[in-house]
C-alpha cells in the first residue's frame, strides 16, 4: 500500500519524473528553487530531484510558505484514498474536516467528536500529514475560496464567509499566502465568458453562477427584517481517478432511489441534501474524465461539505488501480475487473438515512422499501422547491421518524421492532453513524439491536460508514455469483476465500454483484 508514501523519496522522484496521475492526492511536490508545490502529475518539466522536498497535504506545503502551482493547481487534486480505507484516529479527523467540523465547531468540537483530547488529535496529524487540523481546514477554505472567486460573480465578503473564514482580511491574507496572487487579482485571471479557452482554463473544477445572487450572509442591518436567501446554483466538475465504471454506481442509486428525495432525470442522478446551514439539490452526471455536478444550496456556506458528500456519495477519491489489482490476483474474479474495471461502493450523503433505509430493505423487493420510505418520507419529511425536476422532501431524520406512530407502519410487527428501536437509538444519541466512526465499533452497535443481523450491519458498514472491506457473505446475490464463478458458497467457506480480497472486499461485493441481471446494476437510459 502507499500509507506513508511521501516518505518514500526514490518512489516520489519517480512518479514525478513520470507525470503520473494515479498519485495525484497521495502526496505532494514542493519546489525550493521556486517555492510552489505541485500534484505529481504537473505538466510542466520536472525540477531536479536535489530541489524536490515531499509532504503529505496541501496544507503541510502551505505551513512551510510554498504556494500552489498555478498550472497544475494541486489543491483540486482528488482526495487521499487512504483516509477512505482506515478507521483510526487520523482518518476519522480527516473525514470530519472535510465535512466541515472544524469550521462549524473547532478543534475541541473536532476532538469531542472523535473522543481524544485537542493535544492528542493536533499531535497525531501533524505527525501524519505535517499539518494539525487548523492548517488542514485553512487549506480547505482556501480551496473553496478559489472556486469561488474564479468561478463566480459573487462579491468577494460574500465569498470569504462562504468559504468558512470568520473575516474578509482573513480572507484576504490567506488568498495571497497560498495563491500569491489577491483575491482580486485571481479573478482577472479567468478569462471571461465567451473566451474559446475558458473552460479549458478552468478545469478541472470550473463552477459558474446561475442565479440571482444571495445577500451577504450575517446579520441584516438594523432595523430591517432578514429576507430569505435566494438558492444559488452552480456547475461544478468532480475529479476521480481513472478508471470509472458507472454503471452499478448510478445504476444502484437510480434503482434504489426514493421519490420525492431522489430521482433519475436527464442523465444525471438527483437528489436532495441536509445540511448544516440549509438544503441542497445536486445532480450528478458521469463524464468520460469528471463528474458532473449541478449543486443548488439555500446557503453557499454549504458548498465545502455538500462537495464532500456528493464526493463520498460516488466514492470519488478510491484508488481503483490498487483495488483492481488486488482482485485481478484471484483467477475467479480476474475477468469480472478486465471486463469493467474501475467499479466504485455506491454510498451514502446521510449516514443515518442509509441506516433506516436498510431496514426498510429488510427481506422485501427493491420496489417494496422504496415504497416504505416514499410514504416516511411524505408523512414526516421536510418540504423544499425543485422548479427542475420532481423533487419534493429531504429525507426525514430520526427526530421526526421517532415521533411516529408504530402502528402505522405496515410492515411485520417484528421489524416495526428494528425500525423504531433504530431510529430512537440514532435520534437519542445511543447510536451515531458518521464519518468519524469506529467501523468495528458501531457494527458491534448495530448487531446490539434486535433484529440486526450481519447483512444489514455489513450493509450499512459498507455503504454509510464507508469501510471499504465490507463483506456480505450470507447475500443471496452473492452467493448465486459465487456458484456461477466456482467460488465457495457457503458463507464461511466464502469468507474464507474472499480473505485474499482484503482489504477491498467491499469493491468485491459489487464486481459479483455486477453478474446478476438487475437494474442495479446497469447504468439508466
Amino acid at each position: 500500500m502507499l500509507n506513508g508514501m511521501y516518505t518514500d523519496r526514490e518512489r516520489c522522484v519517480r512518479a514525478v519524473q513520470s507525470k503520473d496521475a494515479r498519485f495525484d492526492g497521495w502526496f505532494f511536490t514542493a519546489v525550493l528553487t521556486t517555492g510552489i508545490y505541485c500534484r505529481p502529475s504537473c505538466p510542466v518539466v520536472a525540477p531536479k530531484p536535489e530541489n524536490m522536498v515531499f509532504h503529505a497535504s496541501a496544507a503541510a506545503c502551505q505551513q512551510a510558505g510554498f504556494r500552489a502551482c498555478k498550472r497544475c493547481r494541486p489543491d483540486t487534486s482528488p482526495g487521499s484514498p487512504e483516509w477512505n480505507r482506515r478507521a483510526d484516529l487520523v482518518a476519522r479527523a480527516v473525514r470530519l474536516i472535510a465535512d466541515g467540523v472544524v469550521d462549524r465547531e473547532g478543534v475541541p468540537g473536532l476532538a469531542g467528536r472523535l473522543g481524544y483530547s485537542t493535544r492528542q488529535v493536533e499531535r497525531q496529524l501533524l505527525a501524519e500529514l505535517g499539518a494539525g487540523p487548523l492548517a488542514l481546514a485553512r487549506a480547505q477554505r482556501a480551496q473553496t475560496a478559489r472556486l469561488l472567486i474564479e468561478s463566480t460573480a459573487l462579491p468577494m465578503a460574500d465569498v470569504a464567509f462562504a468559504a468558512g473564514f470568520a473575516s474578509v482580511r482573513a480572507f484576504n491574507d490567506t488568498v495571497r499566502e497560498v495563491f500569491a496572487l489577491s483575491p482580486t487579482e485571481l479573478r482577472a485571471r479567468v478569462p471571461k465568458r465567451g473566451d474559446a479557452t475558458a473552460t479549458a482554463l478552468r478545469t478541472p473544477t470550473p463552477a459558474t453562477l446561475t442565479s440571482p445572487i444571495r445577500p451577504t450572509p450575517g446579520t441584516p442591518p438594523a432595523g430591517t427584517a432578514a429576507a430569505p436567501a435566494a438558492p444559488v446554483t452552480l456547475q461544478l466538475r468532480l475529479p476521480f481517478r481513472a478508471p470509472l465504471n458507472p454503471d452499478n454506481l448510478f445504476g444502484h442509486l437510480a434503482a434504489t432511489a426514493v421519490p420525492g428525495v431522489e430521482e433519475w432525470r436527464g442523465g444525471a442522478y438527483r437528489r436532495t441534501l441536509r445540511l448544516p446551514y440549509g438544503h441542497g439539490i445536486v445532480g450528478l452526471a458521469p463524464r468520460p474524465d469528471h463528474i458532473a455536478c449541478r449543486l443548488t444550496l439555500s446557503d453557499l456556506r454549504d458548498l465545502t461539505v455538500a462537495i464532500s458528500r456528493c464526493r463520498r456519495l460516488l466514492d470519488l477519491d478510491a484508488d481503483p488501480v490498487a483495488v483492481d489489482d488486488r482482485l485481478r490476483a484471484d483467477p475467479l474474479l480476474a475477468p469480472l475487473v478486465d471486463k469493467a474495471p474501475g467499479r466504485r461502493v455506491p454510498r451514502t450523503v446521510d449516514e443515518a438515512e442509509l441506516a433506516v433505509r436498510a431496514v426498510l430493505g429488510q427481506q422485501v423487493s427493491t420496489a417494496a422499501a422504496r415504497t416504505h420510505a416514499a410514504r416516511l418520507v411524505t408523512a414526516y419529511g421536510d418540504a423544499v422547491d425543485d422548479p427542475e425536476g420532481g423533487l419534493t422532501h429531504l429525507f426525514p431524520t430520526p427526530e421526526a421518524l421517532a415521533a411516529l406512530d408504530p402502528a402505522s407502519l405496515a410492515m411485520p410487527r417484528t421489524r416495526r421492532t428494528t425500525f423504531t428501536t433504530l431510529v430512537a437509538r440514532l435520534a437519542g444519541g445511543g447510536l451515531h453513524l458518521g464519518v468519524e466512526s469506529d467501523w468495528a465499533e458501531a457494527r458491534a452497535r448495530l448487531l446490539e439491536l434486535p433484529g440486526f443481523g450481519p447483512w444489514t450491519a455489513d450493509v450499512i458498514a459498507m455503504r454509510a460508514l464507508g469501510d471499504p472491506d465490507a463483506f456480505l457473505p450470507t447475500d443471496l446475490g452473492i452467493r448465486r455469483a459465487a456458484e456461477e464463478l466456482g467460488l465457495p458458497s457457503t458463507p464461511a467457506a466464502l469468507t474464507a476465500r474472499a480473505a485474499a480480497w482484503r482489504p477491498w472486499r467491499a469493491y468485491a461485493v459489487q464486481y459479483l454483484w455486477a453478474t446478476g441481471s438487475h437494474p442495479v446494476n446497469h447504468l439508466p437510459a
